[in-house]
């Protein structure tokens, strides 16, 4: 995979201001205000900064967990996707979810019980994301 090569300036000149500062200055968007929260079109998920396949769509669904509720939810990444950072930020000590493409900030990810068994929950900002819809005609990714 080819890292992306590019300055800060380069990044504010390609994303929103929102997008600049949840990517690259490690934000987070306000809870149900992503477009992705409730979204169950199907396609895959890429990194709005670089265009890095991240998540599959039938890895996505609806978390019960206080606190978690509010972002896009996924079960699995695309494997060779993302990196992993510690993250004690807050207060808290928390795993960051960076991509690993670009390097930019896309949520956290914590283990937890969903569907009956312990796994992994990656904690989207909506505002990182970028959904390619399959191409119904043929049934493949555009």
């Amino acid at each position: 995979m080819n890292k992306t090569n590019k300055t800060e300036e380069d990044w504010k000149k390609k994303l929103t201001a929102e997008e600049y500062r949840i990517l690259r200055e490690k934000g987070t968007e306000a809870p149900f205000t992503g477009k992705y929260v409730h979204t169950e079109d199907e396609g895959v998920y890429k990194c709005v900064a670089c265009g890095n396949q991240l998540f599959a769509s039938d890895a996505k669904f609806e978390t019960k967990i206080p606190g978690l509720i509010g972002w896009p939810s996924f079960d699995q990444a695309i494997p060779g996707s993302i990196e992993f950072r510690v993250d004690d930020s807050d207060g808290m000590q928390r795993t960051e979810v960076i991509c690993k493409r670009c390097g930019s900030h896309l949520g956290h990810v914590i283990e937890e019980y969903n569907q009956a068994a312990i796994g992994k929950h990656y904690c989207i900002n909506s505002a990182c994301l970028e959904l390619e819809p399959f191409d119904s005609a043929q049934g493949k990714k555009q």
